[in-house]
């Protein structure tokens, strides 16, 4: 068994924007103490309004190297992108 706290990911909402970033990692206890860690180490500016932080452990992510089959469904939905869409001439202009 190990004696390492276990590592957490980090996100920080900023003062102007509706998503969190990932701004770092931290080794922590717990939750409690990943989040005012966190606001220590990353917040020192008052620049945070929410911090998220997930343990690195409980994070699945996909492989690049696994990009084509993952992705390639939605290559063939060609609807998806506006190319059948005929813009007309006004519209984006100000």
């Amino acid at each position: 068994m190990s004696n390492e706290w276990p590592l957490w990911e980090v996100f920080i909402r900023g003062q102007h924007g509706m998503s969190h970033r990932h701004v770092g990692s931290l080794h922590a206890p717990d939750s409690e103490m990943a989040i005012n860690n966190a606001r220590d180490v990353y917040t020192r500016r008052n620049e945070g309004v929410s911090i998220w932080v997930v343990k690195a452990g409980d994070i699945t992510a996909s492989a690049p190297g696994e990009k084509g089959p993952l992705f390639e469904p939605a290559n063939s939905k060609v609807y998806r992108h506006p190319t059948f869409f005929d813009i007309p001439d006004d519209v984006g202009r100000m």
